[in-house]
């Protein structure tokens, strides 16, 4: 007979939303594994076991973030390029803590990718294929991808870094933003 899960999903999930919430107040190098397991009311043992250490918790932070995004995206890219901006911004400002970490954890990053992790890409994918107005993707798409992207993302994280002065209207500036991205990709 098999032995019963001594962690369910819930407790993995209460884990990841704990560490959202440390990393937005503390950032990610003050994640410690006994804070955590103490604010979700569990043991470290049940961090390594569901995890297996620090790294890996963020590391499945991170994951969950893009995954989590990347749904935002898929669900916007029907309605074309203009509600794929509007779902970034709306996904970042709902979830400014994970977006911090996804953007903002280079280190994290680059471990992930060094380690053959890569979510970034399927998040990059509507937006691809909007461009492109063809499920085939090339070099000229992701450029042109990684470009829009590159605009959005400025706005968001000014936005979110506070930089932007309390008398301009963020709403305006990302609305100026999706309208230069519009103009400079028009629909095929």
């Amino acid at each position: 007979m098999a032995r019963p899960p001594l962690y369910d999903d819930a407790l993995r999930r209460r884990l990841l939303d704990v560490t959202v919430e440390i990393v937005d107040r503390d950032g990610p190098a003050r994640v410690s594994l006994r804070d955590v397991a103490q604010r979700a009311e569990t043991s470290t043992s049940a961090v390594y076991s569901l995890f297996g250490g620090k790294g890996e918790l963020l590391t499945a932070v991170i994951e969950e973030g893009f995954a989590s995004f990347s749904r935002a995206q898929s669900d916007a890219e029907p309605e074309g390029l203009r509600a794929l901006g509007i779902a970034y911004r709306r996904w970042a400002l709902a979830n400014p803590a994970l977006y911090r970490l996804m953007f903002g954890g280079a280190q994290l990053v680059h471990d992930m990718h060094s380690s053959g992790t890569a979510m970034a890409p399927s998040a990059l994918l509507p937006l691809a294929r909007t461009l492109a107005a063809t499920a085939s993707i090339d070099d000229e798409g992701l450029r042109n991808a990684i470009t829009v992207w590159a605009q959005v993302h400025g706005a968001v994280s000014l936005e979110l870094a506070g930089v932007v002065p309390v008398q301009i209207d963020a709403d305006a500036v990302y609305e100026t933003v999706l309208d230069t991205i519009e103009r400079a990709f028009p629909p095929r």
